[in-house]
């Protein structure tokens, strides 16, 4: 079932990617895996949607939450030209951002999800709100923040993309679709870096085969627990720190059911939190980018400095939202590998089981796309058995060159 290429000393990896294809006959995935500046691995197998028809070179999937990471590193390219810095206020640049208590907000504050904007919505809001750019940032200029900015760290699973994605528009002084091709997709020859699908790649995306693409149904399930149980719970888990009404504010809005990621009128707008559609092949060259220090061929994307200041721990907190400490870097988080050494990677996974990533220390990145599968906003455990197969292989191959050099 698999295709592609990879080198035969990464075999290990192709091993484990072919566990984690469904073992039905519906469903697929694809990962690519950057080592040393060089692609060692790209492969994909499996189906790209429910009528059969297989996974091919240049299918696009949904990747949710991953999305951020690409949004995130836009806006680091624009920092590193000087337009702006980590420490100024998102209201600087964007005025009408800084109503109702947000004039000091900082992009710092923003990139690792101090802002207290967590909820888009707190007056209502509905779905079109959200999916219609212009609404979203006129949504974001009048929110207020839910706790002092900087206080504590909440995940902006929703508002993050319009929140960065307004503020790139800002700074680049052009659309945010536009500044994506320019600043990424084109100097790297990306096959498919996409926020809101345009409608001639439309036929590449791969149909999501869980809950028909209603992924929010699947955070909605709480709801099914009988109310006089869920009144307890909640009361019993915040005795220990545990609130879930942040996460409920976060990633449930009331238009959760409405959510339908096969529908592509929603993948064809704009929402740098949620509904990126990518090639694996794609979002691990840009994180490749990353891994090598910003530079690639003979263009430097992004200073080394900057690369340092983007993987540089800002808050080792427990996420209000997620519940886990996050180790939030500068628009990125830890990457979870069950076990293997990580502490110098960072990236994004997302809901529905994707993820892309990046190790400067090692020179290395990887990236895995899917269409079946719900798991947790963070991912499951199939993008952290890969980040662990990746990791260990690697580590294994530079042991034995080391071990023959002495």
């Amino acid at each position: 079932m698999i295709q592609g290429d990879y080198l035969p000393e990464f075999s290990s990896i192709i091993d484990a990617f072919r566990k984690i294809l469904p073992k039905k006959k519906i469903g697929g995935a694809a990962l690519c895996v950057y080592s040393q500046g060089k692609k060692v691995i790209d492969v994909w197998g499996g189906t790209k949607n429910k009528r059969g028809e297989l996974w091919q070179a240049d299918t696009l999937a949904f990747s949710a939450s991953t999305t951020k990471g690409v949004t995130s590193t836009l806006l680091h390219t624009l920092i590193d030209k000087g337009v702006a810095d980590y420490d100024d206020p998102v209201a600087k640049f964007w005025p009408e951002f800084g109503q109702n208590g947000k004039h000091m907000i900082t992009i710092r504050q923003v990139l690792c999800h101090e802002a207290g904007l967590y909820d888009i919505s707190p007056g209502g809001g509905d779905l079109n709100q959200l999916l219609d750019w212009p609404s979203a940032l006129r949504m974001v200029e009048q929110a207020a923040p839910s706790h002092p900015p900087g206080l504590l760290n909440a995940y902006h699973a929703l508002s993050y993309g319009h929140i960065v994605g307004g503020l790139i528009e800002r700074l680049a002084g052009m659309p945010f679709q536009h500044y994506l091709h320019q600043a990424l997709a084109d100097p790297l020859d990306l096959d498919g870096l996409y926020i809101g699908v345009p409608k001639s790649e439309l036929h590449r995306l791969a149909e999501l085969t869980t809950l028909d693409g209603q992924l929010g149904l699947a955070l909605l399930q709480y709801k099914k627990i009988p109310k006089p149980l869920r009144i307890a719970s909640h009361y019993v888990l915040k005795s220990i720190g545990v609130d879930f009404n942040y996460l409920r504010l976060a990633l449930i809005p009331d238009y959760a059911d409405q959510l339908n990621f096969n529908d592509h009128a929603i993948m064809q707008t704009i929402g740098p939190a949620m509904n990126g559609a990518f090639t694996a092949r794609s979002l691990a060259k840009m994180y490749a980018v990353i891994a090598n220090q910003g530079a690639w061929e003979q263009q430097q994307l992004l200073s080394s400095e900057t690369v340092r200041l983007m993987g540089k721990v800002q808050n080792r907190r427990r996420d209000k939202v997620l519940l886990l400490p996050m180790r939030w870097r500068l628009g990125y988080h830890q990457v979870f590998a069950l076990g293997a050494k990580t502490s110098k990677a960072f990236g994004q996974f997302g809901f529905g089981g994707s993820g892309g990533w990046c190790d400067p220390s090692r020179n290395l990145a990887m990236a895995l796309t899917l269409n079946s599968g719900v798991g947790t906003p963070l991912g499951d455990l199939r993008i952290m058995r890969m980040s662990r197969a990746v990791v260990q292989c690697v580590d294994k191959i530079a042991a034995t060159k080391s071990s023959l050099t002495v």
